[in-house]
């Protein structure tokens, strides 16, 4: 009788599996590694990446193995592993805030192997190198630089090289620093990003692409203006939890879209209106120095 009632049990589960993909069109199946420990993991991890009729997670305890079942015309798989890292899971593409895992149950707090590891204090470094030479030192310096530059350095230079292209209302040039901006955001290490960082560009990176492949499929500097209104705003709120090297200016234009205004960010304090280019180069203000 109990074998009977575990060969029941398993073909309902089965049966509400395939029930639930059925509900599911365009369904796409992938599988990815999702790190946690136990059933509450599974609970946690499956309601987080789980969309009615949309997206479906089943996840392995013992694998640590995740299948994906979802509307690709609805979804991917980036937004359901961001939603499962903002409940406290790291995935092998995004990680958990530090905060979000440290509240996670004792029994859930699996070990956080795709951390990056600590960097070896400065001090340490020169103590262990006071026997070298100065190409050494130099070498240290050198490495030191790279480890501190942000992962984000090259979203950043590219929007601005986009910007500029917009100040001079060049619409081919702006399709193709667009398409570099695209493949940019694309390129980040999410693992190198700090916890406030992480959090942000998990926020904005579906918009911020969304925008830059839309300017790089067109030539037409109004329609190119109107997507880079919202680029700039998801790209100020990164820029604002990023230490910058140099000031960064955030300027607005308030006659742009209809008198509703725009913003825009720039290494020159100088008002350079990429709404407007020429037609009116110095219309705007700063009303924010990020530093």
């Amino acid at each position: 009788m109990k074998s009977i009632s575990k060969i029941l049990m398993v073909i309902t589960v089965l049966l509400s599996s395939i029930n639930i993909f059925a509900q599911i069109k365009k369904s796409k199946t992938e599988t990815i590694k999702i790190y946690g420990n136990c059933d509450m993991c599974k609970s946690n991890i499956e309601k987080a990446g789980n969309l009615k009729n949309v997206a479906q997670v089943d996840w392995n305890k013992d694998t640590k193995i995740a299948t994906l079942n979802y509307d690709e015309k609805k979804t991917n798989q980036d937004e359901i592993l961001k939603r499962i890292a903002l409940a406290g899971y790291d995935s092998e593409k995004f990680l958990a805030p530090d905060d979000v895992y440290a509240k996670l149950p004792e029994c859930c707090q699996y070990k956080r192997e795709l951390k990056p590891v600590a960097m070896v204090n400065n001090a340490d470094i020169a103590k262990k190198s006071e026997h070298g030479n100065h190409n050494h030192n130099e070498m240290n310096m050198t490495n030191s630089k790279q480890q501190n530059q942000s992962p984000l350095k090259s979203v950043f230079e590219n929007y601005f090289s986009l910007k500029d292209a917009l100040i001079k209302s060049d619409g081919p040039s702006a399709s193709t620093k667009a398409l570099v901006l695209t493949k940019a955001i694309q390129s980040v290490d999410m693992a190198k990003l700090s916890t406030e960082e992480h959090t942000v560009w998990m926020n904005v990176m579906k918009e911020l692409s969304f925008d830059a492949e839309h300017i790089s499929d067109t030539k037409d500097t109004i329609h190119q203006r109107d997507h880079f209104t919202s680029l700039s705003d998801n790209m100020y709120k990164v820029m604002k939890v990023t230490k910058q090297d140099t000031p960064v200016y955030y300027q607005h234009c308030p006659m742009f879209n209809n008198g509703k205004g725009a913003n825009w960010l720039s290494k020159e304090e100088a008002v350079k209106n990429p709404y407007y280019g020429s037609q009116m180069l110095t219309c705007g203000s700063t009303v924010e120095t990020l530093k």
